[in-house]
């Protein structure tokens, strides 16, 4: 995995994944910085994706079934990568286990399948997540870095 290029689509422009957490910011409380930065890339054009995961993450906390569906609707339209592949959830605790030795702690297991995800998928990672920037230590993760 070292050393791989990042994904690029046909126009050779680099997928950004765009975590749960940046979703949340953008949905709930569209002034702040990383909602911000996900209205810019929305809006420039820019190739985002989502995986399975975060669908779920995002979906499960809307308790109106008209927002319900709206927001699936709006977020189906991007890219969804499947999270369906073992090697994935076997990277995720080796992923885990690399960070342990680092004395860095992964609170969760999802964050290590989106990390893992995101790795063997060559994806920059946007997020609002310290676990991800201790993986992004541990790891080739590579972080979507903020525009000032």
């Amino acid at each position: 995995m070292l050393g791989r290029q990042l994904r690029q689509n046909e126009k050779g422009t680099v997928l950004i994944l765009v975590d749960t957490s940046v979703w949340i910011d953008f949905f709930d409380h569209p002034h702040s910085p990383h909602a911000k930065e996900l209205k810019r890339l929305i809006e420039a054009d820019a190739d985002i994706c989502l995986i399975d995961i975060n669908l779920t993450e995002i979906l499960q906390g809307i308790k109106d079934e008209k927002m319900f569906d709206l927001v699936k609707s709006y977020l189906t339209k991007f890219p969804i990568i499947r999270t369906i592949n073992l090697d994935n959830f076997i990277q995720a605790a080796n992923i885990y286990r690399a960070c342990r030795r680092k004395g860095k702690t992964v609170s969760t297991t999802v964050d290590g399948i989106i990390a893992a995800v995101a790795i063997e998928n060559n994806l920059l990672l946007f997020h609002k997540d310290k676990d991800f920037d201790s993986i992004a230590a541990c790891t080739s993760l590579k972080i979507h870095k903020m525009t000032d």
